[in-house]
């Protein structure tokens, strides 16, 4: 179990707050799969595969599960907490998200709210199912992948809403610490499509190739959700939405980390910031969901020197409303560049394509059969002894009860 105090701070804080609220609502799922595996071996035990799952076969998994619970302290105030429970790489509890919310009745057609706490930056398009789980596949898209291992807001949001006759518009902006680590993965793994989400006191895997010699390094595994120098991060995100129509929103993202910052183990801070674009609307029973993210992110491991990378990704999702089935499909093509002051520049490219089928022949029972395909090439590959083109596919099947 990681990091104790904070399950501990969260229990001494929301329980007693539950024994006075107007509304409780508890929620939780449990998930299991059959996994037929890629050969290669997963990042998650060291390997430089792309995939949640590898080392091939096809075995029994445990997919996760977590509770969300939330509490109506006041007709203003609203508490969240949501843990889960993993045991990909190691057992883990962790804390996906915990906050209060502030947000006053409004008549009028301005809203107003803010937020303290531990939660997810406002991305994803996908990911709006319990325990940050997209309701169409059971692997998200390399973005929202991505926001999942490495990036939480720890810190406080302010959000300002405009309730129009058709449309409404919303502004959002947060002031944050301790995601400094973010973007380390994209540089020293590269993207991947996995639903292992980290939650506070998690640690993630690097690849064992990042040490050099095939060991792996002294920061194989690292917290991505540490302070690492004293810098505030922030960001701005602006959506409008209509029923009927759709949504679109624009986020802009700086960490503003000291990329020359880093702990007595090795793991750097990486001044990272990005731009990430989405939509979504529906045609008759499709859904359709779009995203897109380009951002850049900076160490400087010695005075003088800086290694940047950049990176970029995009995908389209169809997803068909048929009742109980639910069929989706989704494209994307993600990639980096890296180059440094002096160096040969180093990056990968690849594409995915993800088909799905979710029956849902209960409220609480979701069945799902997922195959990924991931198409890349990376350069890094080569310093491991592997070929730099890597073709996979991952097929599952997953059963989800859900409360």
């Amino acid at each position: 179990m990681r990091c104790p105090w904070l399950l501990c701070l969260l229990g001494s804080t929301v329980c007693p707050a539950l024994a006075f609220a107007q509304d409780v609502d508890l929620h939780a799922y449990i998930d299991g799969r059959l996994v037929a595996a890629p050969g290669e071996t997963s990042w998650t035990h060291g390997g430089l595969g792309k995939t949640r799952f590898g080392d091939g076969g096809t075995d029994a998994q445990f997919g996760g599960a977590g509770i969300v619970g939330t509490a109506q302290l006041t007709p203003a105030l609203l508490a969240l907490a949501e843990i889960q429970f993993q045991t990909t790489d190691r057992p883990t509890v962790s804390v996906l998200e915990a906050y209060l919310r502030y947000r006053p009745v409004a008549l009028s057609r301005w809203r107003w709210s803010v937020q303290a706490g531990a939660f997810f930056p406002p991305i994803s398009l996908e990911n709006d199912a319990i325990g940050w789980t997209s309701p169409w596949t059971l692997t998200p898209s390399a973005i929202n992948s991505w926001v999942g291992e490495e990036l939480r807001v720890i810190g406080a949001e302010g959000h300002v809403e405009w309730r129009g006759d058709v449309n409404t518009v919303e502004l959002r902006s947060a002031l944050f610490r301790r995601n400094d680590p973010a973007g380390n993965l994209l540089v020293d793994r590269g993207w991947s499509l996995s639903d292992l989400t980290s939650g506070l006191g998690s640690r993630l895997r690097e690849p064992n190739a990042t040490g050099g010699d095939g060991e792996p390094s002294p920061a194989s595994r690292y917290d991505p959700f540490q302070n690492i120098g004293s810098r505030i991060g922030w960001y701005a995100d602006m959506e409008w939405h209509a029923p009927g129509l759709g949504r679109v929103n624009l986020m802009r993202y700086d960490n503003r980390a000291d990329p020359a910052a880093h702990t007595a183990s090795g793991v750097f801070a990486w001044h990272t910031w990005f731009t990430a674009m989405g939509a979504s609307t529906d045609t008759g029973p499709i859904r359709w969901i779009a995203q897109a993210m380009d951002g850049a992110t900076v160490i400087e491991p010695t005075d003088g020197v800086q290694f940047k990378t950049g990176f970029r990704s995009a995908f389209l999702l169809a997803g068909w409303n048929r009742g109980q089935w639910r069929p989706a499909v989704r494209i994307e093509h993600f990639s980096t560049q890296g180059w440094s002051d002096a160096g040969t520049p180093q990056g990968e490219h690849g594409n995915a394509i993800t088909a799905v089928l979710n029956w849902r022949p209960r409220d609480w029972l979701r069945l799902t059969a997922e195959v990924l395909r991931i198409d890349s090439t990376r350069t890094q590959r080569v310093d491991a002894g592997l070929s730099p083109a890597s073709t996979v596919t991952q097929v599952q099947l997953g059963v989800r009860l859900i409360y």
